[in-house]
């Protein structure tokens, strides 16, 4: 394995910008990782060579002819098959869009161009987002490197083996109800789930609009916050998009990094802290509590009442949504069309295209959905749970009047194996069981490895109110000071 691709992105990019490197040669190693170690992680579902070569060597020449650079020109990121990139493949992991190349790019692409990062290609995802394991993409499962034997979270599996493979130092997913930080947790890498709207979703593929936030994968705090920075902000082609500039998420965990929490009070959720959690998490977590103590944060415990219900409330209100958002997939205006051979009617033709080009898991949330909205039954089922929401709301509300930032265990166990949860659907969704609360919310949270459990990584996550991202980032980079980064057995 190259050397370059062991660095942070903070690293490589100060190589790259005092010319000891060039962006072609970081870009180079990590082609040539992919090559050497994705057939048995499959992290990736299109790698883009011509593209990001062709990206790198316009950095290497704006260097060259003294234009100031980013903080991150030159890095390679990968990023997750949700974002819509021009001329490249995006697929979502679904058969219905296999093939299709879309004709812009996203925002948060747009903006990882523009800061003169390079990116290498599209990660595996569970189909539409809709998973907590990247088995159910319909172009094969993503493998953990901390062993291939088992899951490495989802939906956003591929952009968090990535990172784990040393395939790519920086990565972006997108967080509906823990995609990004479950995945961070199991990988032992670092994953943001920004406020909802701090992050534009414009290009973003759709699967419950009113919880998708796209947001940054690293293996590191710093790493993660100056991507957060880069793709971050304003952008009036997403109507849910706040007017506001990103907190200083960088400075922010530059300040944690010095190890001093003195003043920062933590409220340990008592909900997600007790017997819900396997032994080894619970240990590693309570480890990292007492580490936080040390460093000069007040402890408290917080009670969040209605936390337990938000898992239900979840699978109403994000099945209902996407059943909406995913009519748009009839085989008639892009993407796949099955059946058209001049004797079918169009609705016959839209019924057999949906039926040959999503899932057995996108076709369940899409009937939970279709049935929650139904007539007779909507305020029975969706309206309760948009009045459960308001509760769990609520909860953080008056928590955060206590504290500054909540924290609890990112997801109940590590990484299971591969098979161990695809024919118990209810078993699957209990690994964002400690993820979700938070999107229901709005607010933003993040997973940071916080030690090891029978070998395998375990999750430490941070909550804090919306449009305070930099507190968690603080928090996240004291503990990081502390426990310091995983590094997985070699491929």
């Amino acid at each position: 394995m190259s050397d370059l691709t062991r660095m942070t992105a903070t690293e490589l990019a100060g190589l790259v910008a005092d010319g000891q490197t060039s962006a072609v040669e970081v870009t180079q190693a990590h082609l040539d990782r992919i090559a050497a170690v994705d057939d048995r992680v499959c992290a990736f579902l299109h790698v883009d060579t011509e593209g990001a070569l062709s990206a790198a060597r316009a950095v290497d020449e704006r260097r060259a002819a003294g234009e100031p650079l980013g903080p991150l020109a030159g890095v390679p990121v990968a990023v997750k098959d949700v974002l819509t990139t021009k001329g490249v493949p995006t697929t979502v992991g679904s058969k219905i869009l296999e093939g299709w190349r879309p004709p812009y790019d996203a925002t948060i692409v747009q903006r990882l161009r523009e800061a003169g990062t390079v990116m290498l290609g599209k990660t595996n995802m569970d189909e539409f987002a809709m998973g907590s394991s990247t088995e159910y993409s319909a172009y094969g499962a993503t493998r953990n490197p901390w062993d291939t034997d088992r899951i490495p979270g989802g939906s956003g599996g591929g952009s968090a083996a990535a990172l784990a493979a040393y395939e790519a130092p920086l990565a972006i997913g997108s967080d509906t109800g823990g995609s990004i930080r479950q995945p961070g947790a199991v990988t032992g890498t670092v994953g943001a789930k920004p406020t909802y709207g701090g992050t534009s979703r414009y290009g973003l593929v759709a699967f419950s609009s009113s919880l998708d936030t796209p947001g940054p994968c690293a293996r590191t705090v710093l790493d993660a916050a100056l991507l957060h920075q880069v793709i971050g902000g304003h952008d009036p082609r997403d109507s849910t998009s706040i007017p506001q500039p990103v907190p200083d998420v960088v400075a922010a965990a530059k300040l944690g990094a010095t190890g001093d929490l003195t003043g920062v009070k933590l409220g340990v959720v008592t909900e997600f802290s007790g017997d819900g959690a396997e032994p080894g998490v619970l240990a590693a977590f309570r480890e990292s509590v007492d580490a936080l103590a040390k460093l000069g944060a007040e402890i408290v415990e917080v009670s969040c009442p209605h936390f337990s219900y938000a898992l239900p409330a979840y699978y109403l209100i994000a099945p209902s949504e996407c059943s909406s958002n995913l009519a748009r997939f009839d085989g008639v205006r892009f993407g796949l069309r099955v059946g058209d051979d001049g004797n079918r009617s169009l609705e016959e033709v839209m019924q057999l295209t949906r039926e040959a080009g999503f899932g057995p898991e996108v076709k369940r949330r899409i009937m939970l959905g279709t049935y929650a909205l139904s007539s007779g039954y909507y305020d029975a089922y969706y309206g309760q749970a948009q009045k459960v929401r308001t509760l769990i709301t609520r909860d953080f509300t008056a928590a955060f009047e206590r504290v500054d930032a909540l924290i609890s265990p990112t997801t109940p166990s590590v990484a299971f194996p591969l098979g161990a949860r695809t024919a118990d659907p209810y078993q699957m969704y209990l690994a964002d069981l400690y993820t979700i609360p938070t999107n229901l919310y709005g607010g933003p949270g993040i997973s940071v490895p916080c030690g090891l459990s029978d070998g395998l990584p375990v999750g430490f996550q941070i909550m804090a109110p919306t449009l305070a991202d930099d507190r968690m980032y603080r928090v996240a980079a004291a503990l990081e000071s502390v426990v310091g980064t995983l590094t997985p057995p070699a491929l």
